[in-house]
């Protein structure tokens, strides 16, 4: 499981995107950018995550240490903002903290150049996990201590939204056309041969178990937290093997 902490402090909302995460201190004394269960797109997100961010964590990429902050409702009752308010009391219980990178700047594929094996692993790792959305619009990608970092995979795996059709969206091919990354040349093909073979059962098992039983619980069509887990890690098996294969770059265009 990840650490468990508890939110302490309120401090801002950080206004970026629709689900208007947070930043909080916790008892740790540790500061969190802290996505809520309460937020509009729900516990899917959080599950997408920890899974992706784990994932990629294991993988060799830079990703912001993630923990559960227990949240008490009455943490926003001295908050002006009504819409923080709300959230607070909607998101009681288990939510998402991601640490935070104090002085860490908003990529951009203009200002910084990334070299074509850094860029083919990060695209790659897009592609395994069907990330929609790390374009040059909206990166997702962090410039720390002079290095790349991954954050914000809540928008992966869009087939856990339909687990019926969850093969056929798993089997489709990834656009990379509108990547941040795609005008560096990226070297798919390098990365899928080191990266590939690293994407075990057992490395998606350990990934998924970080997962909380909380926001795996009444899933329809699955008895238990376990069966789903395993759920999620069908798609990413299938996909690492032959994903690179199926990309689309700009030289597609």
């Amino acid at each position: 499981m990840l650490k468990e902490v508890t939110a302490t402090r309120y401090i801002a909302p950080l206004r970026e995107g629709g689900s208007l995460p947070g930043l909080v201190e916790a008892d740790d004394l540790g500061t969190y950018v802290l996505k809520f269960t309460g937020a509009g797109q729900g516990r899917k997100t959080l599950v997408a995550e920890v899974v992706c961010g784990e994932l990629a964590r294991r993988l060799g990429f830079r990703v912001p240490r993630l923990v559960t902050v227990e949240v008490d409702p009455v943490l926003g009752l001295g908050e002006p903002d009504q819409q923080v308010q709300e959230l607070l009391k909607a998101s009681g219980g288990t939510n998402l903290g991601m640490e935070f990178l104090s002085g860490a700047l908003g990529y951009d594929p203009l200002a910084f150049e990334v070299g074509p094996e850094e860029a083919g692993r990060i695209v790659w790792f897009d592609a395994l996990v069907n990330n929609v959305d790390r374009s040059w619009r909206n990166p997702n990608l962090l410039r720390w201590q002079g290095e790349v970092w991954l954050v914000d995979h809540g928008a992966t795996m869009i087939w856990h939204h339909n687990w019926p059709g969850a093969r056929t969206s798993a089997a489709r091919p990834y656009d990379a056309t509108d990547h941040a990354l795609s005008r560096f040349a990226p070297d798919v093909g390098s990365a899928a041969a080191a990266l590939a073979p690293l994407v075990t059962e057992e490395l998606l098992a350990e990934v998924t178990a970080r997962v909380p039983d909380v926001w795996l619980l009444d899933e329809p069509g699955f008895a238990t937290p376990d069966e789903l887990r395993r759920a999620y890690a069908r798609p990413l098996i299938e996909r690492a093997a032959t994903i690179h294969e199926r990309i689309r770059t700009e030289g597609d265009r």
